[in-house]
């Protein structure tokens, strides 16, 4: 399972159905975090992935330090399915998809790790999955992190 982890002060996420267009998602203060999943991820992926995010000290404390987490300073998450975190490009000019998890599987780890973030009692706002999304953010340092849960198995 890939994340990208972005800490924001904002960030918003619009669903396109033909000429209509709708916000799903929004938070202030917190994190916004892309999600990849791959065919042998299970849910020691998506268990290692929330509980490294909801914790991440990437927050300044008083002194400026980033020392504080998602957690400790009240911020929200909005958690995005993205399939092309699996892309690979090394051949050719069209990436190549297989690598990603079939669309059931991806959605059920998807669905899972939201609900281990609000087990951590945040606040989790989602994307819709298989939609066509915009996604908006105001990423805030710039802060932004790349977790790869099978880089640890």
């Amino acid at each position: 399972m890939r994340a990208v982890i972005q800490k924001v002060s904002c960030s918003r996420v619009d669903v396109l159905d033909g000429n209509h267009k709708e916000t799903c998602a929004e938070i202030d203060n917190g994190l916004m975090i892309l999600l990849g999943v791959t065919h042998d991820d299970t849910e020691l992926d998506a268990r290692y992935i929330a509980d490294k995010a909801a914790n991440l000290r990437i927050f300044e404390d008083d002194a400026g330090k980033l020392n504080l987490s998602v957690k400790d300073v009240g911020g929200s998450i909005l958690l995005v399915s993205q399939f092309t975190l699996y892309a690979d490009a090394r051949n050719g000019r069209r990436p190549s998809f297989s690598a990603a998890a079939p669309a059931e599987q991806a959605q059920t780890l998807y669905l899972h790790t939201a609900e281990l973030l609000r087990g951590h009692g945040l606040n989790v706002q989602t994307g819709r999955f298989q939609m066509h999304m915009q996604v908006s953010l105001c990423n805030d340092g710039p802060v932004t992190l790349l977790l790869d849960s099978q880089k640890l198995f």
